[in-house]
């Protein structure tokens, strides 16, 4: 089980993702120069790529505020607000090698509600500038969490199954000999493909994308692009380290110390989507509706099945 955590921890968990989310986005940023000019010629210069990001916020914060016409402006706002609100919210019960802000006894299920804020947070977002493209965007991303959130959950009841308790704590300890995604294959890449699902990433951007001017994203501009963006960036850290102690083992392993550990899988997790982002291509809404009811579903159904039989005959 999960250590509780002193109440200063409440206060460096969102600094901690904050960072997280900034490395993140500052290795995409080295990747998608190396695509575009070729590898980095220097160090200085590989520095100024990966501190593009962080750039690119402050100039959103000095940006002049912009609205459209008979838009709803504190709706758009506190859709861009609850964008990373429900990310931290989220973090709550991810263990530190074992010791979690709160190790809650449904802390899957918690985790599953608050990425439930981030459907509402996409949709607030996208219906309250009052714009076409942007309201396409929120339309897309209900659309991509009807498809991806059922495979989502067998997934992490799956994982839950396993270890036969939903305090991820336990989840975690239920791994001490074996990792779940061993004998979890299935269940472990849905759930990475739902991760990027989540936070409209890699093939799955259309919520926010290029041929929509941005989507749901397309008519915020100042303070509240950096919320609704950097949220994005967020929900992909905190999906991916989510991973770790359902599937991965959480802070188990040998020689280093186990928050040391959590760390190091988090970050293997997280440079794999980056770079799976540049290796599959954008994936229309209908063929991944058609993708997550024809296939994942099924095969998680089967992996689900599986677990079972074993847990019972253990």
């Amino acid at each position: 089980m999960a250590d509780s955590t002193p109440l200063w921890a409440v206060f460096v968990l969102p600094a901690l993702l904050v960072a997280a989310a900034l490395a993140t986005a500052g290795l995409d940023a080295v990747l998608a120069a190396s695509a575009r000019n070729g590898r980095p010629r220097s160090l200085h210069e590989t520095v100024v790529h990966a501190t593009g990001p962080g750039r690119e916020v402050l100039r959103h914060l000095v940006q002049q505020p912009r609205h459209t016409r008979a838009s709803d402006v504190p709706l758009a706002r506190i859709g861009a607000a609850l964008l990373p609100v429900a990310a931290v919210l989220a973090a709550v019960v991810l263990p530190l090698g074992f010791r979690s802000v709160s190790d809650l006894p449904e802390g899957i299920v918690w985790f599953n509600a608050m990425e439930a804020l981030a459907w509402a947070a996409v949709w607030l977002a996208g219906w309250g500038p009052n714009s076409t493209l942007s309201l396409i965007g929120g339309y897309r991303f209900l659309a991509q969490g009807l498809a991806y959130e059922l495979p989502h959950m067998l997934a992490i009841t799956t994982a839950a199954l396993g270890a036969e308790s939903l305090r991820v704590g336990e989840v975690v300890d239920a791994q001490a000999g074996l990792w779940f995604a061993v004998w979890m294959p299935a269940a472990f890449g849905i759930y990475l493909l739902s991760a990027m699902a989540m936070a409209f990433w890699g093939p799955f951007d259309q919520p926010a994308g290029h041929d929509v001017a941005g989507g749901a994203a397309s008519e915020l501009s100042g303070a509240d692009r950096v919320l609704f963006l950097g949220g994005r960036w967020l929900l992909l850290v905190v999906a991916a380290s989510f991973s770790v102690p359902l599937f991965l083992g959480g802070g188990h392993g040998p020689w280093l110390p186990g928050w040391a550990w959590t760390v190091l899988k988090t970050a293997a997790v997280l440079a794999f989507l980056v770079w799976a982002q540049r290796r599959v291509p954008t994936l229309r809404m209908e063929r991944y509706v058609e993708l997550a009811w024809v296939v994942l579903t099924p095969l998680a159904i089967v992996q689900a099945l599986v677990v079972a039989v074993v847990v019972l005959n253990r």
